[in-house]
């Protein structure tokens, strides 16, 4: 269960969130002394929001055993279903085809991928190429949809993704000349204020913001459907 949900004021599920509290559990075993110093008030309160998310967790484990104790049991799911199902998810390409050979096809959508390298390794660069990949068309082997870059560094240049926009774009336009397809259809679709329209940056400063921004994507991606669509 989520902090944010508890029956608190706003300002003290902001003040548990802030300090990094945003679950039940890491709530579990703190003491009312503890709770007060990382939340600057006083002992009172400290105990009174324990208190509440002590009764809130008792809740909601009841809850589950009651769920539970009416599931029904469906059947097992074959590891060749398993295997066709992972064939058949949808992937990112990477704009590079040896690449996306080594990820079995580009970036899985249904997977976290964690890029990691020492900085100038091209990070930022393949994290703009594939917030402009995602969009190509589903006519043209994409996935038509929108994404969302959360930047903590500061490294997010609007100029820089005009540019991978306007190369990916080219670069489609050219394939499709060579494939003999309708040339004018790709070109009214692949427009560049439209990659730069789909593309929801966050800027983000602390740790705080972070926690704040990651607890407000649910309700983001639900007013964004086609960010989810992938």
């Amino acid at each position: 269960m989520e902090v944010s949900s508890l029956p608190l004021s706003p300002t003290q599920r902001a003040k548990l969130i802030s300090a990094g509290y945003t679950t039940l559990s890491s709530l579990s075993s703190l003491s009312p002394p503890d709770l007060a110093r990382d939340l600057n008030v006083s002992h009172q309160e400290a105990q009174e929001i324990l208190k509440i998310a002590l009764q809130s967790g008792r809740f909601d484990e009841s809850s589950d055993d009651h769920r539970s104790s009416h599931s029904i049991v469906t059947g097992a799911q074959s590891a060749w279903d398993m295997l066709r199902e992972e064939e058949m998810f949808r992937r990112i390409t990477t704009s590079c085809a040896d690449l996306d050979n080594i990820l079995g096809g580009g970036i899985n959508c249904k997977e976290v991928t964690e890029i990691g390298g020492v900085p100038g390794i091209g990070k930022t660069q393949l994290g703009i190429q594939l917030a402009v990949n995602v969009q190509i068309p589903v006519d043209y082997g994409g996935l038509g949809g929108k994404a969302i870059y959360i930047d903590t560094e500061g490294s997010f240049m609007v100029e820089r993704v005009s540019q991978i926009a306007e190369g990916c774009i080219e670069n489609m336009l050219e394939n499709y000349v060579l494939q003999r397809k309708d040339f004018q259809v790709c070109q009214e679709k692949m427009q560049l204020n439209t990659f730069l329209k789909n593309i929801f940056y966050f800027r983000i400063c602390s740790y705080t913001e972070q926690v704040a921004v990651i607890n407000y994507l649910d309700k983001f991606i639900a007013e964004h459907k086609d960010v989810g669509k992938a």
